[in-house]
C-alpha cells in the first residue's frame, strides 16, 4: 500500500474533518491511515484491535487480499457502464450467486449502493406487487437515514427535525425481552401477536409489508425468541402483505450463518443486503422470488451506480471467502464469545444482560440501583457504556456503543478475528468494567 503523503499525524486529518466534513460521528474518533485483518492503524502509528469493523462491514477482514485482487482486476477492465443499461459479467455472476446462497426461493436481485437504498427499493417492490401501501416496522428498529427509510426507523433520535416522508407506517413493539413490560423477561410469540393488533388499530388494512431485522443492530443486538419471526410472517401473509427481512447488518456471516433468518424457520419474501456484501465497497441489494421480482416493469426502479462492476467483483470474492470457512469460524467463535460474555452477568451488577448470535453480540450496561423505563429491569446506563468504550480505546481497542438507550457495547469484529484477539478483548473489557465500578463506588 502506498504510504499517505498528505497527513503526518492524527491532528492534521482531524482538523480537515472539523473544517470541511459535515455531520461527523465523534464517539469513535480513531483516525485510520491503514487497516489489515482486525487491526486499524492511525496517523500517529498507534494500532487498535477493531471490534466494530466499520459497523459490521469488513466481515472478511480489512484489506482482505482476495477482495483487493478481485477489485484491482476489475478496475483494469472497466469501472462503470451503468449496469442497468449495459449488461456485464460481474453483475450477472453476482446475481446468480446471491440466488444460490440466499434462503428459500429468492432468485432475482436489484443492485444499489447502500442498505438504505435497498430498504427503500424493497418497499417499492412490495407496494407494486401487493397493490397496497401501508408498512409495519418495529419500535427501536433502524432501516436507514434517508427520508423514506427514516419513516420505518423506530427511534426519535434519528428523526428529530427530519420529517420522514412515508406516512403509511405504523410501529409495533420489538421482541426486547429484557425490557418488555408484558413478558417478564421471557419474550414469546405474543409479541408477534401484538403486531396484528397494531395492524388492526393503526392501519387501514392496506398492508404491503412488515419490515424486520432478524437480529436488531442499532436497536441493541436484540435476538427474537423462537417462533417469533415465523409468527410475524404468518401475520404479514394473513393481511395480504410481504415479510421483508432487513439483513443489511446481520447478513453475510455476521451471526454464524450466511443470513440471520437461517437461525429461524422462515423464508422471507424479500431480503435486503449491504454492509458486509462487498467488504467495504459501496453495494446494496434486495432479492425476491421471481413472481414478486417480476412485478417491477422496465424503468420502475433504476440506479446510476447500482451494481457497479468493481463493487460486484469485490462481492463475489467476499462470498468466496465467507464460504471458504469464515462463516463456520464465526459460528464457533461466537459460541465461545457468548459464553465468556455471559459470565460477566454474574461478575458485574452493572451488566444487565449479554445477548447475540455469532459475532453479533451486545452487552447491556445498567445502573442496578435504579429501575428502568416502565419499571422493567435496571435503568440503562449510557454514561457507563461511553466510559468503558473510552477506556478500551485508550488500551488500543475500538468497540461500538449503541442501542435505543445508548447503553449497549457492540461486539461486531471482522469475522476473521482470532481466539487470542477475542481473549484480549474480553480481558480488557473486564478490566475496564472493574476500573469504572471502582471509580464510581
Amino acid at each position: 500500500m502506498a504510504p499517505n503523503t498528505t497527513f503526518t499525524n492524527n491532528r492534521e486529518v482531524e482538523s480537515r474533518y472539523d473544517e470541511y466534513v459535515m455531520s461527523v460521528w465523534k464517539d469513535l474518533d480513531v483516525p485510520v491511515e491503514r487497516a489489515e485483518g482486525c487491526t486499524l492503524e492511525d496517523f500517529d502509528g498507534n494500532e487498535y484491535l477493531d471490534l466494530f469493523s466499520g459497523i459490521s462491514v469488513a466481515n472478511v477482514g480489512h484489506n482482505n487480499p482476495a477482495v483487493v485482487e478481485a477489485t484491482r482486476d476489475q478496475l483494469e477492465e472497466f469501472v462503470h457502464g451503468c449496469s442497468y443499461v449495459h449488461p456485464n459479467a460481474p453483475v450477472a455472476e453476482l446475481a446468480e450467486r446471491i440466488a444460490e446462497i440466499t434462503p428459500g426461493d429468492l432468485e432475482k436481485s436489484f443492485f444499489c449502493n447502500s442498505g438504505t437504498e435497498a430498504v427503500e427499493g424493497a418497499i417499492k417492490l412490495a407496494r407494486k406487487h401487493t397493490g397496497n401501501t401501508e408498512v409495519v416496522a418495529l419500535e427501536m428498529a433502524f432501516h436507514g437515514r434517508t427520508l423514506g427509510s427514516l419513516a420505518l426507523t423506530g427511534n426519535e433520535a434519528y428523526k428529530k427535525e427530519m420529517a420522514p416522508t412515508i406516512n403509511d407506517v405504523a410501529h409495533a413493539p420489538a421482541p426486547y425481552a429484557y425490557r418488555c413490560s408484558s413478558c417478564d423477561g421471557e419474550c414469546t410469540t405474543a409479541c408477534a401477536d401484538r403486531i396484528e393488533h397494531v395492524i388492526g388499530t393503526h392501519t387501514s388494512g392496506d398492508l404491503a409489508a412488515i419490515v424486520v431485522e432478524p437480529v436488531m443492530g442499532e436497536g441493541g443486538i436484540v435476538v427474537p425468541p423462537e417462533g417469533w419471526l415465523e409468527r410475524v410472517q404468518e401475520v404479514a401473509h394473513d393481511h395480504g402483505g410481504l415479510l421483508i427481512a432487513d439483513e443489511v447488518q446481520s447478513g453475510y456471516g455476521r451471526t454464524g450463518e450466511l443470513f440471520a433468518v437461517e437461525h429461524f424457520d422462515v423464508e422471507p419474501d424479500i431480503v435486503t443486503q449491504a454492509k458486509g456484501i462487498a467488504n467495504g465497497l459501496p453495494l446494496g441489494a434486495f432479492t425476491a422470488p421471481r413472481e414478486i421480482a417480476d412485478s417491477f416493469e422496465s424503468g420502475d426502479h433504476l440506479s446510476t451506480f447500482g451494481g457497479n462492476p468493481v463493487a460486484c467483483a469485490a462481492a463475489l470474492a467476499t462470498i468466496d471467502e465467507l464460504e471458504g470457512g469464515i462463516v463456520d469460524d464465526a459460528r464457533e467463535q461466537g459460541e465461545w464469545l457468548s459464553d465468556r460474555l455471559g459470565a460477566l452477568e454474574s461478575s458485574f451488577d452493572v451488566v444487565g444482560e449479554t445477548r447475540g448470535l455469532g459475532l453479533m453480540q451486545g452487552i447491556e450496561l445498567v445502573d442496578p440501583d435504579e429501575k428502568g423505563p416502565l419499571g422493567v429491569a435496571a435503568a440503562p446506563d449510557d454514561h457507563l457504556a461511553k466510559a468503558v468504550s473510552k477506556r478500551l480505546r485508550e488500551e488500543g481497542i475500538v468497540i461500538g456503543v449503541g442501542g435505543y438507550y445508548g447503553n449497549i457495547l457492540r461486539f461486531q469484529p471482522p469475522l476473521t478475528i482470532t481466539r487470542n484477539q477475542l481473549e484480549r478483548a474480553v480481558e480488557s473489557l473486564e478490566a475496564a468494567l472493574e476500573a469504572e465500578v471502582e471509580t464510581n463506588a
